[in-house]
């Protein structure tokens, strides 16, 4: 007997798959500051969260909540137009479940943005960093409870979440636009209120050079399925604890605007490096 989110998968599957004829290899979670990419995709199929049965619906304004296929500079692709959050009440299995999709509709690389907070006093507020590894501190696992052996085993391997081949060219990329790319470890937290002072500390004595609210459960879920995973941040805010200052969504969403172009253009330039990647490696 299938459980409530396989059937939840199949029928959303079977509904996206009833209105466009699209696969793509690469699949792109559009996160905060990484929305302009989607005015650089050529888009031939749009379907709105709202309109797949019985699908979660995001809840933050600036999160649209829509499945986007068509090509970006001639690659297809399919993005996720803003993303679900568990501070929003979703369960971890909702949450993740239009990356399921994405798996089941053919992508096998996935590109997830987001935006963060930096304790890395080498970090500055406008940077972008590719995420080298992660830290789960949300309490919760999207595997947790039956496996869906139909997406993959139960115990999946996370020694490498984030493919250290399409890091490397990343900073390939970033290098050859003069973008100063940074690289670190993403630590996610629930959400939504941002981090105390102790817990900046905190997160800096383990290991965590930025802090979000997303990513790792998408992550997680990704490799449960066998995908390659690349993880980009676009730093917001200097969350330095002895040096820290209140800030606000407006202040993240103007850094958000400024740095728009530059992160379009790093991710359309990754898209095409791992499309040539992927080409190669099939012939």
């Amino acid at each position: 007997m299938k459980s409530q989110i396989e059937n939840l998968l199949d029928n959303a599957v079977a509904y996206v798959r009833s209105q466009i004829d699209w696969t793509a290899s690469i699949g792109i979670v559009l996160g905060t500051g990484f929305g302009g990419v989607a005015n650089s995709i050529d888009v031939r199929f749009d379907i709105p969260f709202s309109d797949i049965p019985d699908f979660p619906q995001p809840t933050v304004d600036f999160h649209k909540g829509r499945i986007l296929c068509g090509f970006l500079h001639g690659v297809p692709v399919i993005a996720l137009q803003g993303r679900l959050h568990y501070y929003e009440g979703f369960s971890m299995s909702e949450l993740t479940l239009p990356v399921r999709v994405l798996s089941r509709m053919g992508v096998t690389t996935l590109l997830i943005s987001n935006a963060c907070g930096s304790m890395n006093p080498h970090f500055k507020k406008g940077d972008v960093m590719i995420i080298d590894d992660h830290i789960n501190l949300m309490g919760d696992n999207p595997l947790r409870g039956p496996n869906l052996d139909s997406c993959g085993p139960r115990f999946p391997d996370m020694s490498e979440p984030y493919s250290q081949k399409f890091i490397a060219l990343a900073e390939k990329c970033a290098l050859e636009r003069g973008i100063n790319l940074k690289k670190g470890v993403y630590a996610a937290y629930n959400g939504p209120s941002l981090e105390t002072r102790a817990e900046y500390r905190f997160l800096r004595i383990i290991g965590a050079d930025v802090v979000g609210m997303s990513t790792v459960p998408e992550t997680i879920v990704a490799r449960h399925m066998g995908m390659n995973v690349v993880g980009l941040s676009l730093i917001t805010d200097e969350c330095l604890a002895d040096n820290l200052r209140a800030v606000s969504i407006d202040d993240i969403l103007a850094v958000v605007s400024q740095r728009e172009p530059v992160l379009t253009t790093l991710i359309e330039s990754l898209v095409q490096e791992i499309h040539d990647y992927l080409e190669r490696a099939t012939q």
